[in-house]
């Protein structure tokens, strides 16, 4: 399954590019608008989230959809179990954060000129919350493929869902902003650890209904 979404992007490149120029374009007006403005930490976390979940949206709404249309779902539904569909889909959606994060993370720390005191702690909240994202747009995105209205149903579904994490992600990346070190964001990252934990969990458990419906 991972191998089949590999080859497909590597030949047509359409998620990746989506992502990458929705990705830049919200960069560059983001950073247009503030200027030269010094924000503070909380400002700085919240709009690198709000980057990040739009354009993840992008190319991950597509997981699904794009075998609904293409008509390759059938043959998957004989072919695979649910359950190797859903991993290679979520594997693949965690590459396509990780590409992402690689592109946009750094732009975005030179552009709105984000000082980071700990990398490392950057880094580990920034995996697990890439993780979480993945994990909650891969079995929503599941369930729209089913829908009528596809892209708008998505940021519907997607946004309450993944609410909570947005929170954490915020919160914890604005310690890391403000320079806390792992004792005072350990809880935080506890805390999505924990949510990605459940939400992958759970898609796996409900996700052979979704797929069969």
């Amino acid at each position: 399954m991972l191998k089949k979404d590999l080859l497909t992007e590597i030949r047509v490149a359409a998620a990746s590019t989506a992502i990458g120029m929705f990705a830049l374009v919200t960069l560059t007006v983001v950073s247009y608008a503030v200027g030269s403005a010094s924000l503070e930490p909380v400002v700085e976390a919240s709009l690198l989230w709000i980057v990040l979940f739009f354009s993840s949206s992008v190319g991950l709404s597509r997981t699904f959809v794009k075998e609904e249309e293409t008509k390759t779902a059938v043959a998957l539904r004989l072919t695979a179990q649910p359950s190797v569909v859903f991993g290679g889909k979520l594997i693949f959606n965690c590459v396509l954060m990780l590409l992402l994060a690689t592109l946009l993370v750094p732009l975005y720390l030179v552009f709105m000129t984000v000082s980071v005191p700990s990398p490392l702690l950057f880094l580990a909240v920034l995996c697990v919350g890439l993780l979480g994202l993945a994990g909650g747009s891969t079995i929503i995105a599941a369930i729209i493929s089913k829908a009528r209205v596809k892209g708008p149903l998505f940021g519907v579904l997607s946004f309450p869902v993944l609410l909570p994490l947005l929170m954490l992600l915020v919160r914890s990346t604005t310690l890391v902003f403000e320079g806390s070190n792992w004792s005072q964001v350990s809880s935080y990252i506890l805390g999505l650890v924990g949510f990605a934990g459940a939400m992958i969990t759970a898609s796996f458990l409900l996700f052979d209904s979704v797929w069969e419906s």
